[in-house]
């Protein structure tokens, strides 16, 4: 079915992203996995190019879209390429660009925004914990109040360009009586005393993805490092959180569509029994039901997509997206693998490494049993 999400001037942009992904992303793939991050200058040309300041006001360096298609087609066209390297930027430009446009003091946005936009400055956002994964209200770094300055203590792991980061967005327990009440949000910066990274994680998949754990001991921050209200840090997440999980829904499905369309071919061109195994009627009926439940899918992320652009996307519908569209992703990568037969089981085909690339969309941006969870309540159960 023809999508008519996009017009011409997303078409436009969605050919410069292709080029873009083109000539930096796809010719370093094997340079960015061994290493295991994205390197700076990538970061740079996406900023010369206005990638990463979509959501920037243009006053503070950005690009000011006002539209968030224009980060869906950002988004697709990285995931085609590469869910990593999606991983990695959508963290950036799609998930931390809100709490900076929206949280912040106008001093603030003058001191972190336009090196944001350019590549200079590299975010991250430090919610989950070793004790804590989805349970956001659990989180156990504090933030102690000490004179006009907070000691934060803790630590946070999975965390995506955890090792490159010049800021980290620090979710810190300000107000442990409160619970949820009672946290807040700190701008952690490279170079603050206490400030250090641990381990570059090993990932079964994305490697190209810099992924860490962060520490924090006795960092001391002034109140210039809160981002948005004290205490409030909990709800701030809350309202941010469905950008994030319809982010990941549309890079689930791009990234997928790849491979199946990639797998279709393969199926026309390998022969076993004499014959093109895609005219195979179990393959012929599997490959009809994975294009027709993407396809359905596709037709629900992309309402959310206008949802979300006229103010409208719920969390729950945002959950709903987040989980249908990683368990659609998975179990059509899953049979692609299968029709692929033992290639599918090597790193050099482009199906192998999504297949591992994906397993965990059904874990981050909060896990699937979460978005049950919210979906649940929504019924009133």
């Amino acid at each position: 079915m023809q999508r008519s999400l996009f017009e011409v001037d997303h078409d436009d942009f969605r050919a410069s992203v292709r080029e873009f992904v083109s000539r930096h992303i796809e010719p370093n793939e094997d340079k960015f996995i061994e290493q295991r991050y994205i390197d700076r200058e990538v970061w740079l040309e996406a900023g010369r190019n206005g990638y990463l300041g979509l959501e920037v006001p243009e006053e503070y360096g950005g690009s000011a879209a006002g539209d968030y298609r224009f980060n869906t087609v950002l988004c697709e066209e990285l995931s085609r390429s590469s869910a990593a390297a999606a991983s990695a930027f959508t963290i950036h430009y799609d998930c931390a660009a809100p709490y900076l446009v929206t949280l912040t003091t106008e001093e603030q946005k003058r001191r972190w925004l336009p090196k944001f936009c350019t590549g200079e400055m590299i975010t991250a956002i430090g919610m989950t914990e070793p004790s804590g994964g989805s349970d956001l209200a659990a989180l156990k770094t504090t933030a102690v109040k000490d004179g006009s300055s907070y000691v934060i203590n803790g630590s946070k792991t999975f965390i995506t360009n955890g090792t490159q980061a010049d800021m980290v967005i620090v979710a810190s327990r300000t107000a442990p009586e409160k619970g949820s009440k009672g946290i807040t949000l700190f701008a952690v910066e490279t170079g603050m005393p206490g400030f250090t990274r641990g381990r570059k994680l090993d990932k079964v998949g994305q490697p190209e993805a810099d992924t860490a754990e962060l520490f924090f001991e006795d960092v001391r921050v002034d109140e210039s490092a809160i981002i948005g209200e004290v205490d409030r840090g909990f709800i701030h997440m809350m309202t941010l959180l469905p950008q994030e999980r319809i982010s990941v829904a549309v890079a689930n499905l791009a990234h997928v569509r790849r491979i199946l369309e990639d797998t279709v071919e393969y199926a026309k061109e390998r022969k076993a029994f004499g014959q093109a195994i895609g005219s195979l009627q179990w393959n012929k009926f599997l490959l009809a039901d994975m294009v027709t439940k993407l396809d359905v899918a596709q037709a629900y992320v992309d309402n959310c997509v206008l949802a979300h652009l006229s103010g409208q996307l719920t969390a729950v519908d945002a959950a709903k997206a987040k989980y249908w569209s990683s368990v659609v992703q998975n179990e059509i990568l899953d049979n692609c693998v299968q029709i692929h037969g033992g290639y599918g089981f090597m790193n050099e085909y482009r199906v192998a490494r999504a297949w591992k690339d994906a397993r965990v969309t059904k874990i981050w941006a909060g896990s699937n049993e979460i978005m049950r969870e919210v979906i649940g309540r929504d019924l009133g159960l």
